[in-house]
């Protein structure tokens, strides 16, 4: 296993983790060296720092600089500590310390990154700022998945019940936004050799579309969802044909039913921003409430342009 700290102008491949010295963090670390060991792939384990509008603004530069020493002395400690934590690994570890804002450093290295993984909802740790807003800000921009890894794993008998689950839920809206978060699911279920469960959840006619006349039998939008996930279940086997597949239609609004799911399940998928699919839902609306909510790890993955999306439509025409 080899150490390294890139130079900056290194192409960033592989996991990248945010760190900042919360206990949030540092669940995001340990589930990042797990899922690098499982790929086979590098770990990017970074910091980000920021100097106080009121040092940078200052007149006097030496006070200025003295500050930015200070501060990115504090980010190397916590790199450092990082690197400490991780111990004897077969995975190889790069460290990276970035002066910019930490939504933004994550946001620009996800432009080459496969996966990219925070805490959810940090405090207290360095500048007590990097994963706070993070955890909602990435995932809706990030150009590759993001993990979102919740402070119970900090817990090692939670962190081991979650990671002893056997299967993985995604949920889906017919979109191709949420089509592509099913690909992304299915290799990380393969991956893992375990499930994937693809989950639809629709919520009551009247409620998800009120103006429609009250003679909308819901159990026929049921039955049509049913069909729909079936020709996409189809679809999915021509790409995984080993992949273990469930799938289910359950009733009720999107984020309660993922919340449920993830109780369950060892990661949860959604695509980003979803809308347009059948029933009427959107998966950009419910990423954020599964996000601060789930029972385990979330992964949000964005809209992709995937060439095995362009064949789905084969198999419905198969069926006419």
């Amino acid at each position: 296993m080899s150490d390294q700290t890139p130079a900056a102008t290194e192409k960033i491949e592989g996991i990248v983790v945010g760190v900042d010295g919360s206990q949030q963090s540092r669940c995001a670390l340990k589930w990042a060296v797990r899922e690098a060991s499982r790929r086979g792939t590098v770990l990017n384990v970074v910091s980000a720092y920021t100097i106080p509008v009121f040092a940078a603004s200052s007149m006097d530069a030496g006070y200025s600089t003295l500050d930015d020493d200070l501060i990115r002395g504090g980010a190397e400690d916590i790199v450092r500590q990082a690197r400490e934590e991780i111990g004897d690994t077969d995975v190889q570890v790069r460290t990276y310390i970035e002066s910019g804002d930490p939504a933004g450093v994550l946001l620009d290295l996800s432009n080459d990154a496969d996966l990219v993984v925070v805490g959810t909802r940090g405090r207290g740790g360095f500048v007590g700022r990097l994963l706070g807003s993070v955890s909602s800000a990435l995932p809706a921009h990030s150009k590759c998945p993001t993990v979102v890894v919740p402070l119970s794993m900090a817990r090692e008998q939670e962190s081991q019940e979650i990671e002893s689950r056997e299967a993985i839920v995604v949920g889906v809206d017919g979109s191709d936004r949420a089509r592509a978060a099913v690909l992304a699911a299915a290799e990380a279920a393969l991956a893992r050799d375990i499930t994937l469960r693809v989950v639809c959840a629709v919520a009551p006619v009247s409620a998800a579309l009120a103006w429609m006349p009250a003679t909308v039998d819901q159990e026929a939008v049921l039955e049509d969802v049913r069909y729909q996930m079936e020709v996409g279940a189809r679809w999915l086997k021509s790409h995984f044909p080993d992949l273990k597949l469930e799938t289910d239609v359950i009733p009720g609004p999107p984020v309660e039913v993922l919340i449920r799911e993830s109780e369950h399940a060892v990661l949860t998928v959604t695509g980003s921003r979803g809308r347009g699919g059948f029933a009427g839902m959107l998966l950009g609306s419910t990423s954020q409430g599964v996000l601060h909510h789930s029972k385990g790890p979330v992964m949000v993955v964005p809209d992709s342009e995937d060439p095995r999306l362009a064949d789905r439509k084969d198999f419905e025409e198969e069926e006419q």
